[in-house]
């Protein structure tokens, strides 16, 4: 080939190579755009008109009987006015399947136990436990407790989503999530899905058995003295007999429960008129659950001729759990009482399915539990419930496995029939302390701390639930024997004798999961509590103040004083200036030492306090148990906390003495958090700083499947001040992951019931096109609420056409 040639097939290479790029360019280009356009198509609606009967199945309960406006704020807050209550939830139900849908289906599956359908077998285990707790049975013997009123509120709910549903599968709007996770068909929403959600957050409130099953360990594998330095209260007369019974290896199943956050919480607090400025009261709650994309709430403001009502909800559910209407607000906290109860129960030798009781066998009722798996043959589970509850202690073992002996079943208030939702709508209705109060009748399951006010001036509190009575207290503390009917818990707290205030003295009233009660309360609530640093700077904070505002409100939920550490860095400090430090550690105490206690993310020495203080944790304990058995050890920080106290004062306690007394163990756990420090964040002490470590990142349940992060989660963790024991709550993980806090905040005067302050981080709409995605971080990170407003809103309008 000549040089000529050569170059004319080289040029003829180029310019096909270049074509050949330019069409796949072109084809990209144009992959993206219909992808793109897909992805948008699934936007919610938030202008215009949709004529939503067209979408209402003949099977519906009801359709639209009059148009209904849906008008959304700057904040995406959607205000739903209507002129039928019906129309107003219908009308919930498919406003909110616009914004949360792919949530909400996933919230039922995984209350439900079916989320193994569409992720495979790395939610069978999870899927077992619930199906064997029996969530969605509770939720079913409850649906038949509801009066008409409720019942039509439920199934006018489920129409608008069921609306909202077809009208996405028929235009092709349906969330890209769904695509993503395979999910072709989506079930047409029910009354029982709603209820089913609403058993998940009893359950997300409701740990107490796993302490149980810890102290149970203990007391097998311990002396005594040594398994009750452990124990949150020192027991009298505990059930130590059962010691003799043949054992439960509580770490072969219960420690692969899913387990609740410790101490999901709140903090809430009421003023009286004297001590604000407005000479109204003011009214502040933030409930503490898990962190996440999209939010567990969903604001809304809802306006019918009975409701006048703005506030948030879980998604799923219809009404307003919290927030205010246009004569009253209230908020909650978690009371965390010893409401799930595990037992002991006896197998006959010869039939697994019969259990001892007051020296007879009986027939337990056996619940078969088909579970779809993807991928996968579906599983035949079989559920054993006693007369107590459900076997918890085999649910992960093969059917094969559950043969004879002893097991252990739960036996929980919230698995009964009960009428959350029904005191919902009640209380939102509500116009007096009177009739908020009666509401709260029907409130069981999870048991809260309701703080109120009104614009008349009335306010109170009220710690609410069906909380079981026990004649000896202690007897919480373990297993009890199911074989014996005199161990069975027939009788709960009476409704009138629960903890209540009404105008109290002092001028407020709050709660923050800490101990409500004195000594001489007639009734047992709980041995473990909350640690009482969050409740003891909100009662000084108010204590300490007159003419309040609501930016004093705001400025205390955002409060960052560190009392656990007001308490104990003197303690610290204290021994470590005999030990043998470092530059490194001289340096680090220095910054202990001159410290305002404030857990502010520009600061060293909360990360140097919150390091020590874990690392106690594993000086004590990382050898003794493993780290299943520490899984159950609910209350851990409150029983060191306890530990270290007495070994200052002089007490000598087992757990540290094995550890070469509390000098040592101070000074192990400071080194130990010292080297691990250095080697995140180098030597030079001055530039140590909390938000280096300590970083909010509310995660989306996609955005750890491969590339999906950069659309799920496009913001990168953001430092933030708090800690787990501040006002301003923001717990984290081992990572320094911020994953629990302040769910929501919202603070209002009832000057003006007719507006109250919100943050709902991160944002409003669950699709991450939305400019309402993810918009409240920075809200949240900083503490900028915004205000909304039940009257007289402004902002992009959708009418639901009933003709």
């Amino acid at each position: 080939m000549t040089e000529a040639e050569t170059k004319k097939s080289m040029h003829r290479g180029l310019k096909w190579s270049l074509i050949g790029a330019g069409a796949i360019t072109v084809i990209l280009i144009i992959a993206l755009i219909v992808v793109n356009a897909y992805i948008n198509r699934s936007l919610p609606e938030t202008e215009g008109a949709v004529q939503v009967n067209e979408f209402v199945g003949e099977e519906a309960y009801t359709t639209l009987s009059d148009n209904v406006e849906i008008t959304r704020d700057e904040h995406g807050v959607p205000h739903i006015n209507a002129e039928t209550d019906e129309d107003l939830f219908f009308a919930q139900g498919y406003v909110t399947a616009q914004d949360r849908l792919f949530q909400m289906e996933m919230s039922r599956r995984q209350a439900s136990g079916r989320l193994s359908e569409v992720v495979g077998d790395m939610a069978l285990n999870q899927d077992k436990y619930f199906r064997t707790l029996g969530l969605r049975r509770a939720a079913e013997k409850s649906l038949s407790e509801y009066d008409d009123e409720t019942m039509q509120s439920l199934e006018a709910y489920a129409a608008g989503v069921n609306a909202y549903i077809k009208q996405a599968e028929e235009e092709n709007r349906m969330p890209v999530e769904f695509t993503l996770m395979g999910l072709d068909d989506v079930r047409e929403w029910t009354p029982l899905d709603s209820l089913t959600i609403g058993k998940y957050m009893a359950y997300d409130l409701g740990g107490h058995w796993e302490r149980q099953a810890f102290n149970y360990h203990l007391i097998h594998e311990y002396p005594e003295d040594v398994a009750y330095e452990l124990f949150p209260t020192y027991p009298e007369d505990a059930l130590t007999n059962i010691a003799d019974e043949e054992y439960v290896d509580v770490t072969s199943s219960l420690s692969k429960a899913p387990m609740p956050p410790e101490f999901n919480g709140s903090n809430n607090w009421v003023v009286s008129g004297d001590k604000t400025e407005s000479g109204k009261p003011l009214l502040a709650d933030d409930p503490h659950l898990g962190l996440a994309t999209p939010s567990i709430w969903y604001q809304v403001t809802l306006d019918s001729p009975n409701y006048q009502t703005s506030g948030v909800i879980f998604a799923g559910v219809p009404g307003v759990i919290l927030g205010q209407n246009d004569n009253i607000a209230w908020g909650v906290t978690n009371v965390g009482p010893d409401v799930q109860q595990l037992y002991l129960e006896k197998r006959h030798e010869d039939d697994p399915h019969q259990f001892l009781y007051d020296g007879d066998y009986y027939e337990a009722d056996v619940i078969t539990e088909t579970i779809h798996v993807d991928g996968q043959e579906s599983i035949d589970y079989d559920v054993i419930e006693t007369k107590h509850g459900p076997v918890i202690s085999e649910f992960a073992e093969p059917v094969e496995a559950q043969e004879d002996g002893t097991v252990m079943s739960v036996d929980w208030t919230a698995l009964e029939a009960t009428k959350e939702l029904s005191a919902v709508l009640q209380m939102n209705r509500a116009s007096n302390w009177d009739e908020f109060e009666t509401a709260l009748e029907d409130f069981h399951a999870p048991a809260q701390n309701f703080v109120f006010a009104d614009k008349d001036g009335t306010i109170a509190y009220k710690a609410n639930g069906r909380i079981p009575i026990y004649d000896n207290p202690d007897h919480a503390l373990l297993p009890m024997p199911g074989w014996d009917s005199q161990y069975d818990l027939t009788e709960t707290i009476p409704y009138d004798e629960l903890p209540k205030l009404v105008n109290p003295e002092k001028g407020f009233a709050g709660t923050a999961n800490n101990k409500i009660i004195s000594d001489v309360y007639p009734y047992h609530i709980s041995h473990v509590w909350a640690q009482p640093y969050r409740y003891t700077r909100i009662h000084e904070y108010l204590s300490e103040r007159d003419n309040l505002t609501t930016e004093d409100m705001k400025a205390l939920q955002m409060d960052t004083l560190n009392l656990q550490a007001r308490e104990f860095v003197p303690m610290f400090t204290d021994i470590l200036a005999n030990a043998d430090l470092s530059e490194t550690e001289s340096s680090a105490l220095d910054l202990l030492a001159n410290w305002n206690y404030e857990d502010k993310r520009e600061l060293g020495a909360p990360l140097v306090f919150d390091q020590t203080r874990s690392a106690i944790e594993d000086v004590l304990f990382i050898e003794a148990f493993s780290e299943d058995m520490l899984s159950m050890f609910r209350g851990c920080g409150q029983t060191v906390d306890v530990m270290l106290r007495k070994a200052y004062d002089g007490e000598s306690m087992h757990w540290i003495e094995e550890q070469d007394g509390l000098d040592s163990v101070i000074t192990e756990a400071f080194k130990q958090a010292v080297a691990t420090i250095e080697d995140d964040f180098g030597s030079d002490v001055s530039q140590w700083q909390w938000g280096d470590y300590h970083q909010v990142y509310f995660e989306h349940p996609l955005s750890s499947t491969a590339f999906l992060d950069v659309f799920y989660n496009p913001i990168e963790p953001q430092p933030v001040d708090g800690s787990p024991v501040t006002v301003m709550a923001a717990s984290h993980g081992e990572e320094g992951v911020v994953d629990h806090g302040a769910s929501w905040r919202f603070v209002t005067d009832m000057a003006d019931p007719l507006v109250g302050d919100h943050i709902v981080g991160p944002g409003q709409v669950g699709h991450f096109r939305s400019e309402w995605y993810d918009d409240q971080i920075d809200n949240w990170v900083e503490g900028n609420y915004h205000s909304t407003h039940l009257t007289d809103i402004e902002g992009e309008t959708l009418e639901l056409m009933a003709e």
